[in-house]
């Protein structure tokens, strides 16, 4: 480990408030491309908020152990949509660290598949969090990097879990609203 390494905590620290993300997705099993706009808000909730009490029952673990819970909510618009309409939803992070860079991750829903679901987590000595969770059939890898205070870029891959091939692709650009920063 180096000295510098990026705590969870900074990093999550760093990831609150209100982001403008511009997202390409790619499907390789259709040959499809998706472009995609969204509003992202990321901020921290409390253990005793009634979502956050509700994952850790669905799992089976302890309110009471070491945890960083996060709301994150969008609003996206698709160009796959002819009529510019937005979707909206909200996902429930709990960071459960095993030490300062790494843990697992518990989840309201998946990102891949759309059920509760658990991750592992680490951030590496170049100060990117990667998060891999294991579905029924996929398996989902993400790396968030911050490009600078107030840019992040987010690479992901979803794989087959039966024989490893890639299903897609995507690569995201963040970029903070500064003026959420000024409440």
């Amino acid at each position: 480990m180096t000295k510098n390494l990026t705590t969870i905590n900074q990093f999550i620290d760093k990831s609150l408030g209100e982001w403008k993300s511009i997202r390409s997705s790619h499907t390789l099993a259709f040959q499809e491309f998706e472009n995609s706009t969204s509003k992202i808000y990321i901020k921290h909730i409390n253990s005793k908020n009634k979502k956050v009490i509700e994952i850790f029952k669905n799992y089976q673990y302890s309110t009471k152990l070491e945890s960083i819970a996060i709301s994150i909510k969008w609003q996206a618009i698709s160009d796959w949509d002819d009529d510019d309409l937005s979707e909206g939803d909200e996902t429930v992070l709990i960071f459960l660290p095993k030490d300062e860079n790494s843990g697992i991750v518990l989840r309201n829903k998946g990102y891949t598949e759309s059920f509760i679901s658990s991750s592992n987590y680490f951030v590496d000595e170049q100060n990117n969090l990667h998060i891999k969770t294991f579905y029924k059939s996929t398996v989902s890898e993400e790396k968030i990097s911050f490009l600078s205070a107030h840019v992040r870029s987010r690479f992901s891959t979803i794989r087959n879990l039966g024989n490893n091939s890639v299903i897609q692709t995507s690569h995201t650009s963040e970029i903070r609203n500064l003026a959420s920063l000024k409440d």
